[in-house]
């Protein structure tokens, strides 16, 4: 039988507060919030600490600031309840030991109805978890300095059989929602703002992303193969019936891109969807509006100047996309450039461009080595492909002509 854990709270009045930032923010008001004493905290955090299969934790409605995680360890088949998205709030500002603010390991683990806010490394980090469902959560960071956010809103890695439906996740300096180095994955019915990276896809298998705002991001969707990890490699994702708008919020990622690191901070302003060293990945369906830069970008890894690093099981080239069915408005004539995609883009092409591909193969270059096929019935698509000769990116130039990408 299903055990439940009910805090039992007893609260105070907490002065108004609220996370805003642009216009399109849903702020999280707890302004008329009961705020948490001492004792109902640690009651809260005791209930995580003891925590066994099959129980229920409810977090009822409230402001709790947390100076510890909340962590689950090997336990499963628990539910994380809490009043709704907007009614419990966890704060993890004063956080001072440990990154996330929640640390989740376990089986059948479903999290839903309450709002993570600053934590210093990730809000919510689930990892080895076969069954884990996010639902109705809500995951940002309250700095006025984006720089000083933490790195993933809501992040599962290594994971299999993955939910994520009807949250909100804003200013992340990496990816609002991250999904790597897991299988079987839905990412569903999302709003993701301000982040560097709505939502991104990493060395990951069989994901679905569907129905989801992406808007106001630096990218809007990212589906991406990176070397040096676990898992080398992820295929099949179906990214369709998406609003992807207006991505073109400043890049405010920390550090250089390096070999083996994360390339975000080379993710230009002005990209909806990006496919960086992807693998089977088909994009259909989607509303793609008004990006500086690219709408949809297709590149391999060769394409960031770095370093080509060997790791067995991955490889730098992307292969096997698919972009049809997909709907393009543009307002924007001149790409953005404060990184370097961006300036190569307005030097070669002069304006924003529906679809980019870089064009880079491995061994010889025939039509359409790499099956990247582009199937849209736009009738003045804006279609680039660079052709860079002996891997000089310098000698770039830029082919215009569709017809050799048309393909089912």
């Amino acid at each position: 039988m299903k055990k439940s854990v009910h805090i039992t709270l007893l609260f105070f009045a907490i002065t108004t507060w609220s996370c805003s930032n642009d216009s399109n923010t849903k702020s999280v008001e707890i302004g008329d919030l009961p705020k948490a004493n001492t004792d109902q905290i640690e009651e809260l955090v005791a209930a995580f600490i003891e925590a066994e299969d099959g129980i229920t934790i409810e977090i009822p409605e409230g402001f709790y600031e947390l100076n510890t995680q909340l962590i689950l360890d090997a336990v499963n088949n628990v539910t994380v309840k809490g009043a709704g998205m907007r009614r419990s709030v966890l704060s993890f500002k004063t956080l001072t030991t440990g990154g996330e603010g929640m640390k989740i390991a376990g089986n059948n683990i479903t999290l839903e109805g309450f709002t993570v806010i600053d934590a210093p490394g990730d809000d919510i980090k689930t990892q080895h978890c076969d069954g884990i469902t996010f639902r109705d959560v809500n995951t940002t960071w309250t700095h006025t300095d984006l720089a000083k956010s933490g790195t993933y809103g809501i992040y599962p890695v290594q994971c299999n059989n993955v939910l994520i439906e009807k949250c909100e996740v804003s200013h992340s300096r990496d990816a609002g929602i991250y999904v790597g180095q897991s299988t079987k994955i839905i990412v569903r019915n999302n709003y993701v703002f301000e982040n560097v990276a709505g939502i991104e896809i990493e060395n990951s298998d069989n994901a679905i992303v569907h129905d989801n705002h992406a808007e106001n991001n630096t990218g809007g969707i990212l589906v991406f193969n990176l070397p040096g990890l676990p898992k080398a490699w992820g295929r099949n994702t179906k990214i369709y019936n998406n609003l992807i708008k207006d991505n073109n919020h400043e890049n405010f990622a920390l550090g250089e891109a390096s070999e083996n690191g994360n390339p975000i901070s080379m993710i230009p302003p002005g990209s909806g969807v990006v496919i960086f060293a992807g693998d089977s990945v088909e994009v259909f369906n989607n509303q793609i509006i008004n990006h500086k830069t690219a709408s949809v970008s297709i590149a391999s890894y060769q394409i960031t100047d770095l370093p080509i690093p060997t790791h067995e099981g991955w490889s730098p080239y992307v292969k096997n996309v698919f972009i049809h069915g997909n709907t393009y408005e543009r307002e924007f004539g001149v790409p953005d450039v404060t990184k370097e995609l961006g300036k190569l883009v307005a030097a070669k092409c002069f304006k924003s461009q529906d679809v980019l591909y870089d064009g880079i193969v491995e061994g010889k270059a025939t039509s359409n080595p790499n099956n990247i096929c582009v199937n849209e019935t736009l009738a003045d698509l804006r279609f680039a492909r660079f052709i860079i000769p002996s891997g000089k990116i310098s000698e770039i130039s830029v082919e215009n002509d569709i017809q050799n990408f048309k393909c089912n």
